[in-house]
């Protein structure tokens, strides 16, 4: 987002459609960003943490907050900008949140528009109800949690590439250069989940994205290494509050 807030216009717009997978690389904004996955599946990287957005979700990220854009063609964004401080009913760090049918249809209505201009009385009672829509809002536990130590770091890039490895939690560490004792207390430490429910959450996150890109439930269940669709749908539902059908 190029445009520093000039004081009248407080929402700026940046709808796009990648027909084919593209890297946005780490950058910040002056302004407060929500990007919506209109469809596809998108996901957004900072130190911290990465957030997979699919369908009917979006991603806030702050102003200041250095991210990076991993756009899983074809999927069509819609995002907006808000002037610094303007949507106060959002935290100042990063979130992945549901979206309403409302908003969802605010969203798209404001993105035709191109910027709301607070001078112009229909764009200001637009402002006011998407604030007030905004404030509404529930975070999903979409996002994967990062550790710092390098060790650590690679262990989670090799499952983050291969979520699916069958590889024990000994084997993937002693590629990373730690035992399974260490590789445990870092992610414990540094993520403040146990190894195996992040590299869990890992494969679970990479569900939802084929679940969005079209793939059926049965065969994302078997992808994942369980046994029935009932005990997918179950450790689902208890990770991410909904059944798998809700992304698919």
């Amino acid at each position: 987002m190029r445009h520093r807030p000039d004081g009248a216009v407080l929402v700026r717009t940046y709808p796009v459609t990648f027909l084919h997978p593209h890297t946005i690389t780490s950058h910040a904004h002056d302004w407060d960003q929500l990007t919506y996955a209109a469809s596809g599946v998108m996901r957004v990287d900072t130190v911290d943490a990465t957030w997979t957005v699919p369908p009917h979700c979006a991603v806030w990220v702050p102003a200041g907050v250095s991210h990076a854009e991993q756009m899983h063609a074809p999927v069509s964004v819609r995002t907006l900008y808000f002037a610094p401080r303007l949507a106060k009913a959002l935290p100042r760090e990063c979130r992945t949140v549901n979206i309403s049918s409302l908003l969802r249809e605010l969203i798209l209505h404001v993105s035709r528009r191109g910027a709301l201009d607070r001078r112009h009385r229909a764009d200001a009672h637009l402002i006011g109800v998407l604030l007030e829509q905004l404030s509404n809002v529930t975070a999903v536990p979409l996002q994967l949690p990062l550790p710092r130590d390098p060790r650590a770091l690679r262990f989670a890039a090799d499952v983050q590439r291969r979520p699916h490895d069958g590889s024990s939690i000994a084997a993937l560490a002693c590629r990373a250069g730690a035992s399974r004792r260490t590789i445990e207390r870092l992610f414990l430490t540094e993520t403040g989940m146990r190894v195996g429910d992040w590299r869990r959450r890992v494969r679970l996150l990479h569900a939802v994205r084929r679940l969005a890109e079209g793939e059926s439930v049965g065969n994302v269940a078997s992808e994942s290494g369980y046994a029935s669709v009932s005990a997918f749908v179950a450790v689902f539902r208890r990770t991410f509050g909904t059944t798998p059908g809700r992304y698919a």
